[in-house]
């Protein structure tokens, strides 16, 4: 993120500016904000991404999108017990 800021004025609807402003704590609406924005960045860029690739390879699948997820769950579980405290059997 860059250093240099700038202000704004933006509307919305009260109701969810409130709610962000309780949500932001002590960081701020500001800084609550520029994050919610920053997460919507990253997946416009992300749903493009995978427009492209779409375009080029055909639609990804259901099949496709099980096995990934599988496969994460699998990494995850490996990693999770990997990092588990190890008991001596002394």
């Amino acid at each position: 993120m860059s250093d240099a800021t700038q202000k704004y004025s933006i509307s919305m609807p009260r109701d969810i500016a409130e709610a962000a402003r309780a949500l932001g704590g002590p960081s701020g609406l500001s800084a609550y904000v520029t994050a919610a924005v920053t997460r919507q960045i990253e997946r416009d860029k992300l749903a493009a991404l995978i427009a492209v690739a779409e375009a080029e390879h055909g639609p990804i699948t259901e099949e496709e999108v099980d096995a990934t997820r599988a496969a994460f769950r699998r990494a995850h579980e490996e990693l999770s017990s990997s990092s588990a405290p190890q008991k001596d059997v002394a």
